[in-house]
């Protein structure tokens, strides 16, 4: 009886079913309209992220990672990899002999630098002997000249002022330093070298085909700055040092790559065998380290090292948004000049800079429209209550409020902006503080000065003249000391920092 009635039920419910009417068919027209609603703010959360993570981050910085793991199996080999060839990636062309601190000149080049002259002079001679330093004063009209003379270095008083290429040039062949020394260490004035730097820096020269090592800088704590606003500068400068030295430098300095885009002229190395073929004072730039790198790429000259365990200095950055705002611009318009003046080459790193010259302009345009756009969005936000409550002609406030609203831009400008402060908090291993929520301003800042300066780069030339910025003046102490001999101790009862350097050496890939 029970299985009749349950097949009784079934086949009532089957009818029923099917006697219902069919499902309306979707309204795809309606569903295209909301899809094309929300365009416009996918389009702007897209656009502002990519403006924080290029295509050229994330090439290189899968780049730098193939790099630590190449390390890592070189670590695990040593043996094997060292005889097939040296280093993680083998083909290493070993130098005759290991560089020494001996071997290497420290040229400063100086502008009116008395607050901060002594303390560098003092860095540099804890690596090197103080006959090894040698100081070119480049029009200084305080006491400069006094004091280095004072730290019993070698001096020159060059009048007038020519600009850093210029003084750099004059004190190369006025000390006669391609002929008595292996390797020139270029020295801004306000940079302090970190006591490890010819430890960990010099290793990187025994690759043979090695003729720049590219110096890692980092925002010297000390003094600090007096103001909040100083600090800010100083913060963002430094995860600006950190992401890009480790996120891309790193990765563009392995040795199949050899893209590294700057040797920057604050504490970098080149062998001096190369100066004759670099045209370091060329006329028309703003400021001489691009110029010298795309030397280096444009003529073949050899390879250029970085790694940020590596030659490590400090150096102080502006603290005031003048001399903030100084500083950029003759940067950017160095880098354009530089440009301009070597126009496009074949190979990697010519590809490289193309890429990056697309996304600077790019990204530049995005964050110098990004401000007026949040503005004119939380405008429209507030207009479109007055349009809802019935006041005419406020319609336009209504669909701009709708296509973008303010916290769609706010977020686009925070959100990616954070993730490369947390990355850089990662890398350095350092708590960002609430200032970091400022940092977003301050790349507007740098974009609007890159549209100008681009601008400014084809149609008028610099001289390479130079005004320092404000130095926080550093106290007289005595600088740290370390022992500067690489091979002073064998390899198995290596220092920790000797260690690294030995590591560095064979897996900087």
């Amino acid at each position: 009886m029970s299985i009749y009635r349950r097949e009784g039920d079934e086949a009532i419910r089957m009818r029923g079913a099917a006697e219902q009417p069919p499902a309306p068919e979707a309204d795809h027209s309606e569903v295209m309209t909301r899809m094309l609603d929300e365009l416009p703010k996918l389009m702007v959360l897209v656009a502002l992220i990519a403006a924080s993570f290029s295509l050229s981050t994330v090439l290189w910085s899968g780049a730098g990672l193939l790099r630590i793991v190449a390390a890592r199996v070189w670590q695990r080999d040593g043996a094997h990899h060292s005889s097939a060839g040296g280093g993680a990636d083998g083909g290493e062309r070993r130098a005759p002999r290991r560089l020494e601190p001996s071997d290497v000149a420290v040229l400063i080049a100086a502008h009116n630098e008395e607050q901060v002259i002594g303390d560098t002079i003092r860095s540099a001679a804890a690596q090197v002997p103080a006959a090894n330093i040698f100081v070119a004063s480049d029009g200084s009209t305080d006491g400069t000249v006094a004091l280095a003379e004072a730290a019993g270095v070698q001096v020159i008083d060059i009048f007038p002022n020519r600009g850093k290429a210029g003084a750099l040039v004059e004190g190369i062949s006025r000390f006669s330093l391609r002929d008595r020394f292996q390797v020139v260490l270029l020295l801004d004035a306000d940079s302090r070298l970190r006591p490890d730097y010819l430890l960990t820096g010099l290793p990187l020269f025994d690759d043979a085909g090695t003729v720049a090592v590219a110096g890692r800088a980092t925002s010297a704590l000390h003094p600090r700055p007096e103001t909040w606003l100083g600090r800010l500068l100083t913060a963002y400068r430094e995860r600006t040092y950190v992401f890009v030295q480790c996120m891309q430098k790193f990765g563009q300095a392995s040795r199949r790559a050899n893209a590294v885009a700057i040797v920057p002229g604050f504490a970098s190395m080149y062998r001096t065998s190369i100066l004759d073929s670099v045209d370091i004072d060329a006329a028309g730039l703003a400021i001489e380290d691009y110029n010298m790198t795309f030397e280096v790429h444009a003529k073949r000259l050899g390879r250029i090292a970085f790694h940020p365990s590596c030659a490590i200095a400090e150096t102080q950055d502006p603290d005031t948004l003048r001399d903030y705002v100084l500083q950029m611009r003759r940067w950017s318009l160095g880098f354009w000049q530089t440009v301009r003046r070597h126009g496009a080459h074949v190979g990697v790193f010519w590809f490289s800079v193309g890429i990056s010259i697309v996304e600077v302009l790019v990204t530049s345009i995005i964050l110098v429209l990004a401000l007026p756009m949040l503005l004119l969005s939380t405008l429209a936000w507030l207009l479109a209550d007055v349009a809802r409550l019935g006041g005419a002609g406020f319609e336009w406030a209504v669909a701009i409020a709708g296509a973008v609203p303010p916290v769609i831009v706010l977020l686009g400008l925070l959100i990616p902006d954070l993730c490369v402060t947390l990355i850089a908090a990662v890398l350095s291993r350092r708590l960002p503080n609430a200032a970091a929520l400022c940092f977003p301003l301050l790349r507007i800042v740098d974009a609007a000065v890159c549209m100008l300066t681009f601008v400014r780069a084809f149609g008028a030339a610099g001289d390479g003249r130079w005004i320092s910025p404000t130095r926080r003046s550093i106290p007289a102490i005595e600088a740290r000391s370390v022992d500067p001999t690489p091979d002073s101790a064998p390899d198995s009862d290596l220092a920790p920092d000797r260690a690294v350097a030995e590591v560095v050496r064979r897996a900087a890939t």
